[in-house]
């Protein structure tokens, strides 16, 4: 029980302090907290009466090894040996081989353990506890002259230990991971529910002046009596006439889905007007377009709005690919009772930091872009109840996968 407090001790903390605070420096404090809980599982062992001695330090370090990786881990490895060599006596050496073989092997499943749901992710680290703690009593069985009842009872002590306490441990990180989730998209459902309703009457209203103020400039242009300065300024008015003209259409995009649009199909001819639109696009930086489609699913929506969502995510994939060129692979697919678009280029990428804030107003990875682009696809989506993933690395690209339950 009280190696098991310790293991909670973290998941507490965090729970209290961090959860609702998402900053970089959140997987910093939470490689401290492990470390310490490591080492307090180390320094109040569980104690057998049959004279045999064990603790769940390595609950804390599979899960950071399958969370975080190399990277994560590594910290954890040092403090696990340094503390083990301070503690000295019979194992030390045993301790750091083991160790070094666990922190090798367990790391190399960090991607692939990721991208699995949650009960899956549980089954998962459930299986590496123990395996970690068969490869451990296979180790201590090859040092002992042979197997008696008391590695036996160890063995049934120490298995279902670590199988229960993972268990625990991972239901409780899965739920706060669902938590974190759940919260950011209410908060951007909320976001995007405002702007649809903001955007298509302050669209409208703005459009107005404009085009009365466009004509005017027009008329004025034409004058006789005005000097040449005098029309470069009024071509310049104009310019930034279209610009903002081109900002409220952007505006109206984020409008409710009009009813003179809505179509019930299954995307067909809305992925066929796009890759046609945007193929010369592509063309031009030397992009090549993989398009495939296997899908009988239908669902309601906008096709106008669904047609510049795509737009938008294949112009951003060919952009991200202008300086040495590249595939733009679109795969749509069935999967259950919902509709899986991917879309996947080999690009610049972009960090963690980019990823976490897509779809807020008025960020862009590009310099010159205003963000409004990417909040619009989040908002399309979000209006047929579909879901966007990103995966991206910089330097190796992008992958954004949209689901859509019809």
């Amino acid at each position: 029980m009280l190696n098991f407090l310790f293991l909670l001790f973290p998941v507490l903390i965090f729970l209290i302090f961090f959860e609702n605070k998402q900053h970089t420096y959140n997987k910093y404090c939470l490689i401290l907290l492990s470390a310490i809980s490591m080492v307090l599982c180390m320094a109040f062992p569980i104690r057998l009466k049959i004279g045999f001695i064990f603790d769940l330090r390595y609950i804390p370090f599979i899960i950071m090894a399958l969370f975080g990786g190399y990277k994560y881990t590594f910290p954890l490895y040092i403090v696990l040996n340094i503390y083990r060599w301070i503690i000295g006596g019979a194992g030390t050496l045993q301790s750091f081989l083991f160790s070094t073989v666990i922190f090798i092997l367990v790391p190399l499943l960090s991607k692939w353990f990721i991208a699995k749901n949650a009960n899956k992710r549980i089954l998962w680290a459930v299986l590496v506890a123990v395996f970690t703690m068969v490869l451990y009593l296979s180790t201590l069985a090859a040092q002992l002259p042979a197997l008696n009842k008391e590695f036996w009872i160890l063995t049934i002590n120490a298995i279902p230990t670590h199988v229960l306490v993972m268990i625990i441990i991972m239901i409780l990180l899965e739920k706060i991971i669902d938590n974190i989730n759940t919260r950011i998209s209410s908060i951007q459902a909320e976001r995007l529910n405002v702007l649809s309703d903001l955007s298509a009457s302050v669209s409208h209203e703005i459009r107005n002046p404009l085009t009365v103020t466009n004509g005017f400039l027009q008329l004025l242009k034409k004058s006789q009596t005005i000097t040449t300065e005098e029309k470069s300024f009024i071509e310049y008015a104009l310019l930034e006439l279209n610009r903002a003209e081109n900002i409220v259409s952007d505006f109206l995009a984020f409008a409710k889905p009009q009813s003179e649009n809505m179509i019930l199909y299954n995307l067909k001819d809305e992925m066929e007007y796009v890759k046609n639109i945007i193929t010369p696009y592509a063309n031009m930086h030397q992009v090549d377009v993989q398009h495939s489609f296997k899908n009988t699913l239908i669902f309601k929506y906008d096709k106008n709005q669904i047609q510049q969502c795509l737009i938008n995510l294949y112009k951003n994939a060919i952009e991200a690919m202008r300086d040495k060129g590249g595939v733009l692979s679109i795969d749509v697919s069935e999967q259950k009772k919902s509709i899986v678009i991917k879309i996947q280029d080999n690009g610049v990428g972009m960090t963690r930091e980019d990823v976490l804030r897509l779809g807020s107003p008025y960020y862009s990875t590009k310099k010159e872009g205003t963000g409004l682009g990417m909040l619009m696809v989040y908002s399309t989506i979000n209006k047929v109840n579909g879901k966007i993933h990103v995966e991206s690395e910089v330097g190796v690209g992008t992958t954004f996968t949209i689901s859509i339950p019809v």
